[in-house]
């Protein structure tokens, strides 16, 4: 994203908003929150997982069960916090039974997390 921090931001909202209510695919139907990303929208460091799990779906946060728990204490492993990197995944809503992404699912995807990065 090109702009200051404060138009990255904003288009990180706008985009986050038309995530909110995407239907694009079938994985819309059986989640309870789009899991979007957190951190900070002018990050130097961007961390993409695969896609959500059962305490995410329920928070609408990425990486917030065991995952999280190792990914916070790698980040603060070099120095930094997660409030200073940006953390998100490929999909934006929990596959059933925490299964792989399907190609189509990621590709469906795909425009989201290529706006964001």
């Amino acid at each position: 994203m090109s702009g200051g921090p404060e138009e990255r931001r904003e288009r990180l909202v706008e985009l986050y908003r038309e995530a909110a209510t995407c239907t694009l695919c079938p994985l819309a139907e059986g989640r309870t929150n789009v899991v979007f990303g957190s951190g900070n929208a002018d990050a130097d460091l961007m961390f993409v997982g695969e896609a959500p799990g059962a305490e995410e779906d329920r928070q609408g946060l990425p990486f917030v069960g065991r995952a999280g728990k190792l990914l916070t204490e790698l980040v603060e492993g070099i120095g930094m916090t997660r409030e200073q990197v940006f953390i998100t995944n490929v999909l934006l809503c929990r596959p059933p039974g925490n299964r792989d992404p399907q190609p189509d699912e990621i590709d469906t995807c795909r425009p989201y997390l290529d706006k964001k990065i």
